[in-house]
Formats: structure tokens, sequence, C-alpha cells
């Protein structure tokens, strides 16, 4: 079995093996086999779909040479097995043969495993990935981040929520500043977090969880939270004995 790494730092190697470099040198190899592994739902995809969305530059002919070809050497460095077909028009990826963090993070959510789906979820998906001449890949690519990083910040929220009510008080914050990190402009999240910490009377660590968020907000939309936001930060900070801010 091999293990295919994209939440994160990429990287693929045989379950307790050797780092597969050179098929990772091929930016679109690696980026068809992650998108066969992580697209949603799990099964076959069609070929014609793969030509489209990888090499949209070139003639029919000649883009189903290049899948072709790509289908070819990840089943060279990895074994036919890894990438079965159905029919002539189908591929899809063996998830026995090939195992991936980010179907296994979401096979982990769906379940209600988030202890363990948060163990996998190690940054965005892909982080600094980027190919040439393949705008859909892209395109799907930044839906694919922003859906795993909101099915992990709802994760980090359930388990803050269920830590506060366990009265264990450090993991639950711990929890809380991780769903806001991951939800980096989603007001509506920062205010839970907000009222969590305050709650925990972690109120320095709300004031910092507040700042960056707006730091974040000014330099990506150049707006500042709302007033509702900026109220609730004040009453946190008069609670923790400190002057109110009007950030």
């Amino acid at each position: 079995m091999f293990e295919l790494r994209i939440l994160g730092v990429v990287d693929l190697r045989k379950r307790y093996g050797q780092e597969q470099r050179e098929l990772l040198k091929q930016r679109k190899y690696t980026a068809l086999l992650a998108y066969l592994a992580a697209e949603t739902p799990r099964g076959f995809h069609a070929r014609d779909r793969l030509v489209a969305m990888f090499w949209p530059e070139l003639d029919q002919e000649h883009a189903r040479g290049a899948l072709r070809k790509a289908v070819h050497e990840i089943r060279r460095a990895l074994g036919p097995e890894v990438l079965p077909s159905r029919g002539d028009d189908e591929v899809g990826v063996d998830d026995y043969h090939l195992w991936c963090d980010a179907s296994a993070f979401e096979e982990e959510y769906d379940q209600g495993h988030l202890v363990e789906a948060m163990k996998l979820y190690r940054g965005d998906l892909l982080a600094g990935f980027y190919v040439n001449d393949a705008p859909d890949f892209l395109d799907w690519l930044d839906r694919a981040r922003t859906r795993l990083r909101d099915r992990a910040s709802a994760a980090a929220w359930s388990l803050a929520q269920q830590e506060e009510h366990a009265e264990h008080l450090t993991v639950a914050g711990g929890w809380g500043r991780r769903a806001a990190e991951l939800a980096p402009t989603d007001e509506r999240m920062l205010r839970r977090v907000l009222a969590l910490l305050d709650r925990l009377g972690d109120r320095a660590g709300a004031v910092f969880v507040y700042d960056r968020f707006a730091k974040q907000l000014k330099r990506d939309y150049g707006v500042e939270p709302s007033l509702d936001t900026k109220a609730l930060l004040r009453q946190v900070r008069e609670r923790g004995g400190n002057q109110p801010s009007d950030r």
C-alpha cells in the first residue's frame, strides 16, 4: 500500500518505505493523483472530464494521449492496481492500494471521530501547490480546500464544546483557538470562540484571537470587524480588567 498525504506538505511513499520523489516531481501527475484520491463522491472519473481539467490547451487527441501517459507513469511507479479502469472511458483510485489523508479525514469526520480527523488535518489541501495551464483544476482545488478547512474548523469547534462540557477547560480553549484559526474570515465563528474563551477566563487569549482576525480581515478585504464583534471584545476586556478596545 502507498500513502498519499496532501493535507499540508505533499508526500507520497510506500507505507513504511521510501518517498516516490520522481513521481512527485511531475506536478500534473501529482495533481491528477490527488484529484482522483480526494474528489467526492469517491469512485471512477470520466476520462473526458480529466483531459478537459488537466490539458485544456491540447486538442482531444493529444489531451487523451497526455492522460494515457500520466496514468501509465503513475501505474509504473505505484503499480497497476492503484489506478483501476472501468471500461475505456473511466479511471479511479483503489483506496485499498492507495491511502490518502484527505479522504481519510473526511471518513473520520463523517463517522464522528473528530479527534482522529483532526490528527489527519495538518494544513490546507495541497498547500502552496500550483500547476500551469489547468484553471479548472485550480478552481476545484480552491473549492476543495475551502470545504476541508470548513469541516476541520467545525470539528475543532465541536471538540471545544465537548471539552468545555467535560470541564477540560485548557483543552477546550485550545480547540476553540484552533477553530478560529481555521476560519480566519468567519466572524460568526470568531464570536463563538471569543465567548468561549471569556467563559473559560482566558481573556488574553480572546484578545489575541480577535487581533489576529482583525489584522487578516483588514489585510485581505480592507474592512474591520462588525460593531457587534467589537462590542463583544469590549465586554471581554472589561471583565478582564483592561480598557475597552475600539479596533
